[in-house]
């Protein structure tokens, strides 16, 4: 018996590939030595991720600012005067905002994708934003002549030619990533702004056959920043209803860092599509102690009292660093808790098998 495994999507990025950054940002480093610098680190995560033996592996997030705003740095008609999302530390992070229309992406997930197959022995997974994220960047007080229906409209297409460029291009699945679902029941306890974030990332999903849809999947969690989150105190029982709504195969769901982790698995096993695997968190990227093989095989034997063993898998609580200047984790904390759920899933697979 094997129990799937696999990762959010960042790690925390070396400290060359920060000092680049900062030099290409600084205009003291052109842009060819800068891709050398990131295609470099590229190759040394995955190389680290395979030796330890990851079934499946990311780039790591390594050329990425953000994974939020990837597909829309370096336009020339956004502002930085978007909206704001608190972490519970007191930092924030502030989105940009669309200043004239029309939408467009300027990058795609696709590119990351070939760059890191190019590299991988084993299957590659992309990361995309979901566009419910996206949608934010629309101002409350519209855009002279680019309606929010024709914005919407745009990024669904959008959305789905992320999508689609990644499966077409050999992704192992295709991971939105959804934060803003939890985050929405914070800004909204109503629940209409989660309906709405909901609805529309449907809207981009029905584009895809059954067949494709098992290979996209959806990650939701209270996010992880700077050590911190920006919704852990919204309860899961409030947000998992609408979740389970959506149209994918997969399910990555942070529960390492859970408080009552018994309460939340009895009610995904009441939710739970009869079409689709969940992955459980099982190790807590924002705590910097890591993780023994042991806990993780136990919180996956845990996890097996609740849900079916054929359609449970185990990853990561979230992403190592999801915006690049999140130093908060060192890259070696990251490959050990990593290793330690890779190595407890298969003690925990082996138990579940005898």
């Amino acid at each position: 018996m094997t129990i799937p495994t696999e990762l959010i999507g960042s790690i925390p990025r070396s400290a060359e590939l920060l000092a680049a950054t900062a030099a290409v940002e600084a205009g003291s480093l052109d842009g060819a030595k800068f891709a050398a610098i990131q295609e470099q680190a590229v190759r040394e995560t995955i190389e680290r991720l395979e030796a330890i033996g990851s079934p499946v592996i990311t780039d790591g997030e390594q050329s990425k600012r953000s994974f939020l705003t990837y597909p829309v740095e370096g336009l020339s008609n956004l502002s930085a005067d978007g909206v704001v999302i608190p972490f519970a530390d007191g930092h924030q992070r502030q989105l940009p905002c669309l200043a004239s229309g029309p939408f467009r992406y300027k990058t795609h997930a696709d590119e990351y994708l070939q760059a890191a197959r190019r590299h991988a022995k084993v299957p590659v997974k992309q990361a995309v934003v979901a566009p419910s994220a996206l949608s934010l960047f629309y101002p409350s007080e519209g855009v002279t002549g680019y309606s929010r229906e024709q914005f919407r409209d745009d990024l669904v297409n959008e959305a789905e030619a992320d999508i689609r460029g990644c499966l077409d291009a050999g992704a192992h699945v295709v991971q939105l990533d959804f934060e803003e679902g939890r985050l929405s029941l914070k800004l909204d306890p109503s629940g209409g702004l989660l309906e709405d974030f909901i609805a529309l990332n449907n809207r981009v999903l029905s584009r895809f056959t059954p067949v494709e849809r098992c290979r996209i999947g959806i990650y939701s969690g209270p996010g992880a920043d700077q050590d911190s989150t920006h919704s852990l105190d919204v309860d899961y029982a409030d947000l998992l209803p609408k979740l389970f709504g959506l149209s994918v195969g997969n399910f990555y769901l942070q529960m390492a860092s859970e408080a009552d982790p018994d309460r939340v698995l009895s009610v995904i096993a009441g939710l739970l599509p009869s079409d689709a695997r969940v992955f459980i968190g099982v190790t807590d990227p924002i705590d910097l102690r890591v993780e023994t093989a042991e806990e993780v095989r136990d919180r996956v034997l845990r996890a097996a009292r609740y849900l079916p063993v054929d359609r449970l898998g185990t990853c990561d609580d979230a992403g190592f660093a999801p915006f690049a200047d999140d130093r908060s984790t060192s890259r070696e904390t990251a490959f050990a808790k990593i290793r330690a759920r890779v190595d407890g899933t298969a003690l925990a697979a082996k138990a579940l098998g005898a």
